[in-house]
């Protein structure tokens, strides 16, 4: 039978007083209820824990051996309960997160790195997912907060906090000619081969560059549709085309790719961090906290950012 732990707390207190008189003192009980405490657990283990007599308390064999195991035990139990306590109120747990390949570059590892100094009893475990992809996980459970794009047809239950908002930048192969002007104009990328982002993986980037291209009359020719970032630039380094890109592809750092500013300094590239409201897990609120306070702290990337990002 597993004793009692009110039991093991008075065997404890008489083990190491020796003195039922002092050990009810120590307990705030008088000794008729603890004797009784110590009689029950001798009972239930069918073991004597003390001899004693008129003048002496003495630990039997069996008593000194389960001392030490009853303290490891009210220490653990008293542990549990703190654990328990902590996971409830968001201070200890684990947290999934989401992110874009290009958040993943500079902003996700900061402010991870942060948070492990902050927040040193939550885990975090980190997933790559276009932005189509982490709604899709927010929904079914599977990440706790995502670095998207917000959507049209976002779920009316998901919570958002700006993270970051980024210029659009032209990325040319060095060798090309417009990599040669200043500034790109609306006029500059008539017919030039295009790559353009997924209208399904890629849909947020697709949809925002149709949009910027739409008014430049006679639009670029689309030659590959990527969903990812890196892969629009392998095929710009390559020489296959034209791409408008976010400024935090700069930290992508591809030889032989430069971004140049188009006309366009009023469109911008938002990245939100987006969690359910209906989650359930303790830790994400936490973590959702510190996320917000630290993009909009000095060291976070704020709300805005130049084409330097």
């Amino acid at each position: 039978m597993i004793p009692d732990l009110n039991q093991l707390r008075c065997f404890i207190a008489v083990g190491e007083e020796l003195h039922f008189g002092r050990a009810a003192t120590r307990l705030f009980m008088t000794q008729s209820p603890l004797s009784r405490q110590i009689r029950m657990l001798e009972e239930s283990l069918g073991v004597r824990l003390f001899d004693r007599n008129s003048r002496v308390v003495r630990l039997t064999a069996a008593g000194t051996a389960l001392l030490d195991d009853a303290r490891r035990l009210l220490e653990l139990a008293g542990h549990a309960v703190d654990v328990a306590r902590r996971i409830d109120r968001g201070a200890s747990g684990k947290v999934r997160i989401g992110f874009t390949a290009v958040a993943g570059y500079d902003l996700v590892p900061n402010l991870i790195a942060r948070a492990g100094e902050a927040l040193p009893e939550i885990e975090v475990t980190l997933h790559e997912l276009v932005s189509v992809a982490q709604i899709d996980a927010l929904r079914a459970g599977t990440i706790d907060l995502g670095f998207l794009r917000l959507l049209a047809d976002m779920d009316p239950d998901l919570q958002c906090r700006p993270a970051v908002s980024e210029p659009l930048l032209l990325a040319v192969q060095a060798t090309h000619a417009l990599a040669a002007r200043e500034r790109i104009a609306g006029g500059d990328l008539a017919g030039q081969p295009f790559i353009q982002y997924s209208a399904t993986e890629g849909k947020y980037f697709h949809d925002l560059i149709g949009s910027v291209l739409a008014g430049t009359g006679r639009p670029p020719r689309v030659v590959q549709q990527m969903s990812q970032t890196h892969s629009v630039l392998a095929l710009v380094r390559a020489g296959l085309g034209v791409a408008l890109v976010p400024a935090s592809a700069q930290h992508l750092h591809f030889p032989d790719v430069v971004f140049r500013p188009i006309w366009r300094d009023d469109v911008r590239a938002e990245l939100h961090l987006v969690w359910r409201d209906a989650n359930h897990n303790p830790a994400c609120p936490v973590f959702a906290e510190f996320a917000a306070a630290y993009l909009s702290g000095p060291d976070g990337h704020g709300s805005t950012q130049s084409a330097e990002f």
